[in-house]
């Protein structure tokens, strides 16, 4: 899917999700609230659109990356002088309807205030038989229309020095976006017209075959992707980050020591498979942080990402 250029600036109005909502501790807990974002929403596809402001209020940008509702996202420009390291953002949510990037909002504000100019990303989640492939497309077409943001707010972004980072299945969707270039000819997202310099993967969903063996979310890997991996074994292959390495792009991935939705394991097999495969991919096991608190903005595990940004930059 082409990168929309020049889409229209508009929004509606998003559920909140909240904070109860954000501490479940199950898998059973994720699927229940994702039941009850598609009933809140009326339609399959959910209303996981973020909060935003009006447009161009406060240096923020809200606008469309492509024609259908849910392919918006939320630009906030840095001030100062001279073009800013890019951070986009990928919210996660198990892939379900009613979840969206307002989940990612409080990291956005926070990298504004370090200097960062953010991209944070809705996108369409998986139906009731499928995600594929329009929700891949969605985050390459996404992250690729960063060069239209470009050429609307000159000298503005540094698209040299773009960092995706990526929060549960929105950890897998940058881990992916960062390996696009490794995709085979006509599959969902190749040929990227933007390469990232780094990525950040927080408690990702890294292997999507263990994640259908555990699984995870309730079988929300299988929704994701349509089948299990014996079904549709060339869908996972061209959608699991684990089967993409090596990506050639510095990783950086962080998990809560007692995550009890994503196990710990996705990211230490990340981890091993793609260093030996020659990837710099390092891991930071926060103690005693869950699966939510990795995007708190006030926790260690968030101090931990922003003080090795300037240094995956470059």
């Amino acid at each position: 899917m082409a990168p929309a250029r020049g889409g229209a600036r508009e929004y509606g109005t998003v559920r909140d999700i909240s904070r109860r909502e954000w501490l479940v501790t199950s898998a059973a807990g994720v699927l229940a609230l994702a039941v009850a974002g598609t009933a809140c929403s009326g339609d399959d596809d959910g209303d996981g659109r973020g909060a935003g402001g009006d447009d161009e209020e406060g240096g923020d940008v809200s606008g469309a990356y492509g024609p259908e509702d849910l392919q918006r996202g939320d630009l906030i420009l840095a001030g100062g002088d001279g073009p800013a390291p890019v951070v986009v953002l990928l919210h996660g949510g198990y892939w379900y309807p009613g979840y969206g990037r307002d989940l990612m909002e409080p990291l956005a504000r926070d990298l504004a205030g370090r200097r960062y100019a953010t991209w944070n990303l809705d996108y369409r989640p998986a139906r009731r038989t499928s995600g594929w492939p329009y929700l891949l497309e969605d985050v390459a077409a996404g992250v690729d229309h960063l060069l239209v943001l470009a050429e609307e707010h000159p000298g503005a972004l540094d698209l040299d020095r773009v960092v995706l980072v990526g929060h549960s299945a929105g950890g897998q969707l940058a881990l992916w976006a960062a390996a696009r270039h490794r995709l085979p000819a006509g599959s969902p997202g190749a040929a990227p017209e933007l390469r990232p310099k780094a990525v950040v993967a927080q408690a990702p969903v890294a292997d999507l075959v263990a994640g259908a063996a555990a699984n995870l979310g309730t079988g929300a890997v299988q929704r994701f992707l349509g089948g299990e991996p014996d079904a549709v074994p060339d869908r996972y292959a061209v959608a699991s980050p684990l089967a993409l390495v090596p990506s050639g792009v510095p990783t950086l991935l962080v998990h809560g020591q007692v995550d009890l939705l994503v196990p710990l394991a996705q990211s230490r097999q990340y981890q091993t498979v793609a260093r030996e495969a020659g990837d710099d991919v390092d891991l930071v096991v926060v103690e005693d942080a869950d699966h939510f608190e990795v995007i708190n903005p006030d926790h260690q595990a968030w101090a931990t990402v922003v003080d090795r940004l300037p240094g995956l930059l470059g």
